[in-house]
């Protein structure tokens, strides 16, 4: 496999370094942290009860938006 050199600041380093385990490379955590994340990544982080609780807040969210849309709508058509 071909490398790299490249060059980063000290602050850098140290944020990578902090993330490393003894047995990764650096390039192992640069592609760890810069790979696309896929919703099934984080599929099963919430219980039921959690996504249940998620689930209407957005609801009551989009409701609310929703109702603000419409009042802003009949407030512009009167001018």
């Amino acid at each position: 496999m071909a490398t790299k050199t490249i060059s980063i600041t000290e602050d850098a380093y140290k944020r990578l370094e902090v993330l490393k385990t003894e047995k990764e490379s650096f390039s192992d955590i640069i592609n760890k942290i810069t790979k696309k994340k896929s919703l099934l990544d984080i599929a099963g982080i919430l219980t039921e009860n959690e996504a249940r609780i998620l689930e209407n807040r957005i609801k009551k969210s989009r409701e609310a938006s929703r109702k603000r849309m419409k009042r802003i709508r009949m407030e512009l058509a009167k001018i």
